[in-house]
Formats: structure tokens, sequence, C-alpha cells
């Protein structure tokens, strides 16, 4: 399996709860201690990162040299394709954008997303403080151009975004990131001084890390690795080179630091404002009932989520309302996080960053607000995208908040104008190529551009007109045609015929009203607590202690949570419109597995001394044997209990009667039957099939 590596954790986890699987996934430490020096030919089951793949020409000789019977490339279009002879060859299956899908019924897959700007003004202290931070890092910008270490200059430049972009974030961000930058700077003064140097000394700062292609490398590591080395830029990387311009920059560090503190006690935050205007007063967040929806609310830093935490906590009254993922945060914890915000009808909001910015199921919630604007336009999708997923009803709602006067706050406000004209003729479709239509690096470099030199009017004028020529209407049409890859589409009988397998297997499958019957009463008979709140589909007030912590003890998959909002056994009640969306209950979910585990174990000594079946259709007093055959395949693969896991297993019934039952005229003599059954049967035992009785039976063919 080969995936971004944001995705890698996602992958390892869902191929283990969806199919038993478990993969590990390739790190340095994995490859080195290789027996064989190809780590490929010693582990079947493997998640590569791609950036990992790409990047190491040794990994993919040895890849080339290693038979595998499978290889899947998620984020495919990341990959190009084969020429030959000016011709592209790769054998594609069509792709097409989200709001070309449609059901078998020829519904749309996918709802309608609708994207909309809430512009504000900065208050008369935070523009000062705009004013002042943005003059500082137009300054360091300045000193980083005379600069001959090309590596040493993109680490400031990098660094430099990045308190551009926590400016722009909070008070509270900006805060931080001055106070950690200064402390880190006075420290390295100390170590300086205590070496009793001059004070025109040069003073080397190391290289942090190779900005070479860094952009594709943020955007393929996972957040929490994402987050710590913005971290550590942000607090190191610098352009300066004596001692007396340590203390110089240190002073300014200072008196940013104090007037952004003017800025938190003055408790101006107009941003904040709006967010809690729009929670407070926007009709889309509350149900017809008044009751309040789910919003999932992105920021680009772990400091702004936190201040947001507490103020939405005191603004709706109560700690469990708001749960956070952000890149610190375990896999455990990002899981329990995700199935609160899914289930419990008492999370109404998650605030994440970038970290739940892909792979991650929130369609449970169709609201969403970037508190932050990402500087690289995949990422607007990939956030989008977390709530317009399969199994969304409702219409997605976006709300992108700006700063007007700021820099940064204008090239978004004519991307998103733009943005907004284009959609009203191309739809939500803009969404999918708007990372196509202006790539990260453009856009970054647009921003920088409109930081340093935005008070030239010319420089002013010509970001307007990038702008307007990248999201240009034809040419997003052309992008959305190059996109789907290929023109001709799958026809009828094909699609019939797919229909019709699937139709198949759904009938084949363990039948839902049997998980349903069991579990309804097993759950209750074990201390759960729940009722029908719409047809088929239950609300779980109270999960029992005993259930979550064996499913603990088993090692299920998904957490086990003390209340479900809802439960549904249909894959077709799973998303209803205008009602709460309802967890699947179907074999391999943890509540199930938890469930028949502990009904197991209580009761396994009465499904060993069999039962008496009654036939209501038969007045006869005579018996009969109903035998359970069971069919299994085992591979040399062991469970966490040590046996061997089974890859494939049938279940059988045959019915033994002690006396031969009467002939059945639907058999005529000398008519020959074949019974596709697996025991074998001696002479004169009768056996029931369908409507045919069997009084003399010699010979059966298997099959």
């Amino acid at each position: 399996m080969i995936c971004p590596g944001s995705l890698a954790p996602q992958w390892q986890d869902e191929l283990s709860q969806k199919f038993h699987l478990r993969f590990e996934i390739l790190t340095n430490d994995r490859i080195e201690s290789a027996v064989t020096g190809n780590i490929f030919a010693e582990m079947p089951l493997l998640i590569v990162r791609l950036d990992k793949l790409s990047r190491n020409q040794d990994l993919q000789a040895k890849l080339a040299q290693t038979d595998w019977d499978l290889v899947v490339c998620d984020e495919a279009h990341k990959m190009s394709a084969s020429f030959f002879g000016g011709e592209i060859k790769s054998d594609l299956m069509r792709r097409l954008v989200k709001e070309d899908l449609l059901k078998f019924d020829g519904k749309p897959l996918f709802p309608e997303r609708q994207a909309s700007t809430i512009e504000y003004e900065l208050s008369d202290l935070e523009a000062v403080l705009y004013k002042r931070v943005t003059e500082y890092v137009r300054e360091e910008f300045n000193r980083a151009d005379a600069l001959e270490n090309e590596g040493r200059k993109g680490n400031v430049g990098f660094a430099l975004t990045i308190l551009q972009r926590r400016l722009a974030s909070s008070p509270e961000a900006i805060y931080q990131s001055l106070l950690r930058r200064q402390e880190r700077l006075q420290k390295r003064l100390r170590e300086e001084e205590a070496l009793r140097r001059g004070s025109n000394a040069i003073i080397e700062f190391r290289q942090i890390l190779d900005l070479e292609d860094l952009e594709d490398d943020l955007e393929d590591i996972p957040g929490e690795e994402r987050e710590a080395t913005e971290q550590e830029v942000v607090d190191l990387a610098t352009a300066l080179r004596t001692i007396t311009e340590l203390q110089t920059e240190i002073k300014l560090l200072q008196e940013l630091e104090q007037l952004t503190l003017r800025v938190r006690r003055s408790g101006k935050d107009k941003k904040w404002e709006e967010l809690s205007n729009l929670l407070q007063n926007d009709a889309e967040m509350f149900h017809a009932q008044g009751h309040r929806r789910k919003l999932l609310i992105f920021t680009e830093h772990r400091d702004t989520l936190n201040y947001l935490t507490d103020r939405i906590r005191t603004l709706l009254g109560r700690n469990e309302a708001v749960v956070t993922i952000h890149g610190a945060m375990g896999r455990e914890e990002r899981r329990k996080a995700q199935e609160a915000f899914t289930q419990d009808i008492d999370v109404q909001v998650l605030i994440a960053t970038d970290a739940a910015g892909e792979g991650i199921n929130l369609q449970r919630a169709h609201l969403m607000v970037n508190y932050d604007l990402p500087w690289n336009p995949n990422r607007l999708e990939q956030r989008f995208g977390r709530i317009h997923r399969i199994g969304q009803t409702e219409v997605c709602h976006l709300w992108n908040l700006v700063a007007k006067g700021t820099r940064e706050g204008e090239v978004y406000l004519a991307l998103f104008k733009k943005i907004e004209a284009e959609q009203k003729a191309l739809g939500g479709k803009v969404f999918d190529v708007l990372g196509k239509a202006i790539a990260g690096t453009e856009l970054r470099e647009l921003l920088i551009e409109a930081i340093r030199y935005d008070d030239q009017p010319e420089v002013r004028d010509r970001l307007n007109q990038v702008v307007h020529d990248k999201l240009d209407q034809q040419r997003l049409r052309e992008l959305l045609e190059e996109r789907a890859l290929a023109r001709d589409s799958m026809d009828i009988a094909k699609v019939q015929q797919i229909r019709e397998e699937m139709e198949r297997a759904e009938a084949r499958r363990l039948q839902p009203h049997f998980i349903a019957s069991f579990l309804l009463k097993a759950f209750t008979q074990l201390g759960g607590t729940l009722r029908q709140r719409q047809p088929q589909r239950y609300e779980i007030s109270h999960v029992p202690a005993v259930i979550r912590n064996r499913g603990r003890q088993i090692g299920v998959g998904e957490p086990l949570l003390l209340r479900y909002e809802r439960i549904c056994f249909e894959k077709d009640l799973i998303s209803i419109s205008g009602k709460p969306l309802a967890a699947f209950i179907c074999s391999g979910h943890s509540l199930l597995d938890a469930t028949i585990d502990l009904t197991l174990e209580r009761h396994r000594d009465l499904l060993k001394q069999g039962t008496i079946l009654v036939d209501e259709n038969d007045s006869s007093e005579g018996t009969r044997a109903l035998v359970y055959l069971e069919h299994s395949i085992q591979d040399a693969r062991t469970n966490l209990n040590g046996s061997r896991r089974l890859v494939s297993r049938r279940m059988q019934y045959v019915e033994i009667c002690p006396h031969p039952p009467t002939p059945s005229p639907n058999l005529g003599e000398g008519e020959q039957l074949e019974l596709h059954l697996s025991p074998r049967m001696g002479e004169g035992t009768g056996v029931k099939v369908q409507n045919a009785q069997v009084t003399h039976l010699t010979s059966i063919t298997v099959r």
C-alpha cells in the first residue's frame, strides 16, 4: 500500500478493523534491520509513505526486484503517466469530480456544497499590532536576502511566513510564537556571551532543514510531524549574524510581545467576535426545533485551537460540548474524539488543526468554518472533504473568515470573490480543481509578495490579475476536462452487470435482521439502554462498563463510546436527511464484537448442549436431526490468541431422518438426483432436499 504519509496510520487502522490484516508501516529502522538487505522481500503486508518511496532510488530498485501480488496506490493523481510516441499509456479508470458521480438510480452521490466569505475589520489596537509585526517580517525578509547560504535563507523565509500566518490566526497564536522565539534567542545570546566574544563576532546558526521541495514534503508528512517541523523553524531560524544584531532582535521581539499582551488583555478580538456571532445567530447552526447542529472548525495552529476551545466552551456553557484533534494527540485519542463528535449528542463542536485535514470521516456534520486559511489551496479541498463525503445527505456549508485591510487578507478576498463568481457557473466543481488552478507554491509566493510589496500599486494590480487569470472560467473548464482523464463512460450493460453482482453479494451476506434481533436483546441483557427513535434506528443512551471494558480487552477496532446518538443495521438507514448520522452495526463493529464475546462467555455451555426445534408445519410426532456443517480454510497467520486465522468459512445444514419418509411425487421413478452436500451418507438414510423426498439413496454427487 503506497499512500501519503499523513494517511499511513489510517490505512493501517482500517485494514486491521475491516479486514483483520495487520500491515506494518515502513520505517527507517525496519529498512536498516532487513536480514536479506531487501525489506520488501521480508514484509508481505506493507504500507509505504509516498514521499519516502518517491525520493529514495535505492528503495525503488529493491521494490522493482520484488514480486508482489497486489500494489495499491492511494492519491494516485500525484503520480505521472508514461508517454510512448507522444501518447499517454496508463490503464486508468475514468476519474470524475465529486459533483459528476451518480448512484444507480441516477441521483447525485454527493450533495451540493456552498462556500461564503465573512469579512471583518481589525480593531484599532489589532491594526497597530498587525502593522508592527508585518514590518518586522518585511525587514527580516530583506535581511535574509543578503545571506549567501541559500538553505539558511530559505529557513528564514519559511519561519517568517509562519509568523505572519500566526499573526493572522489569533492574538494568542502570535503572542506564544513571539514569546517562544524570544526565549530561544535569549538562550543563544547567553551562550555566546559566555564565550566572551566581541559584539561584532560572527554567530554561526545551523540550517534547520533542507528546504528543497519543502512544500511538497510538508504536504506528504503526517500532521504531527509538520507541526513539530514548523515550530522548530519558527523558533530558531534567523537572518542575524552578530551578537549586536541578536541583542537588537531580542529587544524588538520584547516590544512586540508587550504589544501583543495589550491586545490580549483588551478583550478585543474581532475575528472571534465574528465566529461568536455566527455560532449564536446564523440560522444554519440550528435545527428547526432549535437544537444546535454539529460544527467543524479548522485552525492552522494549536495555540489558536486551545484559545478557541476555551472560548467556545464558555460560550456554550459545557466543557463536553467541544472536542479537539491536533498533531500532539495519539491515534487512539483522535479516534475517540472523532467517534464522540460523530455519535455523542452532547458533543457539538470539533476544533481541529490540519492533523485532521486528511483521511478522517466527519460527514456527521455538514457545517464547517475555516478560522484560519491555509497557504496551500489543496488544503481547502482536503478540509472541505472531511464533511463532503459519501453518506452526506445535507448541503455542505463553509464559512471562511478573512480580515479586510491586511496584506494576505486582500489576496484571499480576491481569490474567494473569484471562486464565488465561478461557482455560479461551475457549481461546487471549482473546489475539485482549485489546487490545480493555483498551486500551493504559487499562492504562497503571491502572499509573500503581498506582505513585502503590497504598498506598491503596480504590485497590487498584478496580484489581482494573476488571481483573475488563474481562476478564469474557461481555464477551470479545461482543468475539469483534464481531470476526468477519459471522455468515454461505462455502457449501460456493464452498469447493469455490476448492479446485479452487487445485489447477489447483498443477498449472500449475513442479513441485517439477524444481527439486529441478536444485538437488541443481548445488549439489554448485559445492562445496556436503548430505544427506537425512528423506524429501525435506535438511540443508545448508555453502554455498560462491562461491554466497554470487554472491547478494550479483545482489541476491537473503533473505541466504544458511552452513548450513541443513533445506530442502525441497514446501510440505507445510515444517512437520513434531517436526522443524525447513525453508526452502522454489522459484523466487525466494536459494539457487536464485544457483545458477542460476552454472550459467548456467559452461555457457552448451553451452546454445547444443543437445542430442540419445533416445525409448526409438521404435525407428526417423529424426531429428526438437523446437522450443522462448517467448512473453513485457515492460513499460516495467527490472531492475538495465537490460533490460526480463518480466511473463509461456509455453513450448511443437513436434516437426517431415522426412518425413510414417503416418496415424493415430485421425483419420478428412475430420475437421477444430484445433491450438493458434503457428508457421506449410508444406504437407507432419508434426506430432505427442497420438495423432494429420497427413500433409497445409493450415491451422492458432491460439488
